[in-house]
């Protein structure tokens, strides 16, 4: 498109403040503006700003008056679950990826800058004696499941991955996968994928220029998900491959169970077409979203959407009636992930998130505000809900499988010291269990102690496979890092290449 003609377009939409330092550029430069402008849907900029002007004039609703409490026969509680039934949960599971049929969805778009890390968050090494990031676990997570299926069927298993990146991270996460052979997983059975991007507007419903010639522009949010998930055909790559049940994930929590056999078993022995793992929310104030009906639809509803008192009102038993905390761990079958890509992409909502943007000013000064002066337009994730009359949740225990990485390093909350504290305290009480003991430099029992404790996934998924150790000792102040024989682990999987 001519540079009159783009001008005429940007004119049409109120956007020609865009082309004001395009002569001070040079020719490739013009050109890469030029381009970047002509893929901006304008009509769908300004209906979806629309929509986002009314909701920001329109007074804060909380939705305490149409909020149900799940029914109690949509809902598992896994330590009340007897172990008989947990079991076989378990062993659906791994039949399952011993067929095949189970893939897995990584949300990875996000950048470690909180944690002053220039790189992807997956990248990002929290401590632990192993120096292993966030992406070398959650591979070997997978490995070890694919170990555990074949063991139980002697049938070879291979989960596909699915991981979404961001513009901005996509090429180190490529790089890193590749240059550290895929963590001894099957090249092939890893995707990259790429989440879409909306520029960012103003108050006023103007785009943002980042710099002179380029716009800022932000993640349409994890719920993005699903036209990526189109875009990039992988749905049609699931269906090709087999694939009937997908667990769905963020990068950032450590502890997290990725392709948890017993609830991808849980679910597929229930037909689900979408389930939702969540934690007891500790206290009113927590500022989590919780999982609810309302309207008849299934919802995660958000602390903010709730009133104080709603927020403290308790069952029976003295449990929060409002509880089930979502932690963003969800089991899709691929029919329903089929059915939102193809019938309900545009009837998900966009949610306004007010950032401090980086812009230009009219001097072409780059500028970094301190205060919020424009608004990043978001889908979530579990906004898919309310398509599903098939859908149950799956409360698990905090301290076992949600340990978020969000905060820099010298932060004492979801940060390096919780994740490292938190996988420690984990793991040392799978020894405890397996019958192992915690001593003291003087040789006494120590039930409680605060030394890092790292189980290896290869050798232990969840605490399964260590009787061995049972009767042994270790110290509990000496960090301790525990590793499968060389027999058992993956080859590709020692060492880490950052």
């Amino acid at each position: 498109m001519a540079c009159h003609d783009l001008e005429t377009r940007l004119k049409e939409f109120d956007q020609e403040h865009l082309m004001r330092f395009y002569n001070t550029l040079d020719d490739d430069q013009q050109i890469k503006l030029s381009n970047e402008l002509n893929n901006v849907d304008f009509k769908k900029i300004a209906r979806l700003y629309t929509k986002a002007k009314e909701d920001l004039n329109k007074p804060a609703v909380k939705k305490d008056d149409i909020m149900e409490v799940l029914a109690p026969e949509l809902r598992v509680e896994k330590e009340t679950t007897d172990a008989e039934t947990l079991k076989e949960w378990r062993t659906r599971g791994l039949k399952e990826m011993s067929e095949n049929t189970v893939g897995v969805i990584l949300m990875a778009g996000g950048q470690g800058t909180r944690l002053g890390f220039n790189h992807p968050k997956g990248m990002y090494n929290v401590g632990l004696p192993s120096n292993k990031t966030l992406y070398q676990i959650q591979a070997e997570r997978i490995y070890k499941l694919q170990q555990l299926a074949e063991e139980q069927t002697d049938q070879k298993s291979t989960i596909r991955w699915y991981i979404m990146t961001s513009e901005s991270t996509l090429k180190d996460t490529k790089d890193y996968f590749e240059s550290n052979s895929f963590f001894g997983l099957e090249p092939s059975a890893v995707v990259f994928f790429e989440q879409h991007q909306l520029p960012c507007l103003t108050f006023e419903g103007k785009l943002i220029l980042k710099t002179q010639g380029s716009l800022a522009k932000a993640p349409d949010g994890n719920g993005g998900l699903y036209t990526a998930l189109k875009s990039a055909k992988v749905v049609d790559d699931m269906e090709t491959n087999g694939v009937k049940h997908v667990f769905v994930y963020c990068v950032d929590n450590i502890l997290v169970k990725v392709a948890d056999p017993s609830f991808i078993g849980f679910c597929a022995s229930k037909d689900l077409d979408a389930s939702n793992k969540v934690i007891e929310k500790k206290e009113p104030n927590e500022s989590v979203g919780v999982v609810c009906k309302c309207e008849e639809k299934f919802q995660v509803v958000e602390y903010s959407e709730i009133s104080q008192e709603t927020s403290e009102k308790r069952s029976d038993d003295g449990r929060l009636l409002f509880n089930d905390s979502n932690i963003c761990i969800h089991y899709f079958n691929t029919r329903f992930l089929r059915k939102i890509v193809n019938e309900h992409l545009d009837e998900m909502p966009h949610h306004i998130a007010k950032k401090k943007i980086p812009f230009v000013d009219d001097k072409g000064v780059e500028v970094k505000p301190t205060s919020p002066n424009g608004m990043k337009l978001e889908k979530f994730v579990f906004d898919v809900f309310q398509f599903t009359d098939n859908f149950s949740v799956f409360l698990c225990k905090r301290e076992e499988e949600f340990s978020p990485l969000k905060n820099g390093p010298d932060t004492p909350k979801c940060s390096p010291i919780s994740c490292r504290q938190e996988v420690s305290s984990l793991n040392r009480q799978y020894l405890q269990n397996a019958g192992a003991k915690f001593v003291d430099d003087d040789g006494n029992v120590v039930e409680n102690c605060n030394n890092l404790c790292e189980i290896s996934t290869l050798l232990s998924y969840d605490g399964e496979g260590l009787e061995s150790f049972s009767g042994k000792t270790f110290s509990s102040t000496k960090p301790l890092h525990l590793q499968p024989d060389e027999s058992t682990a993956s080859p590709r999987s020692k060492k880490t290449k950052n």
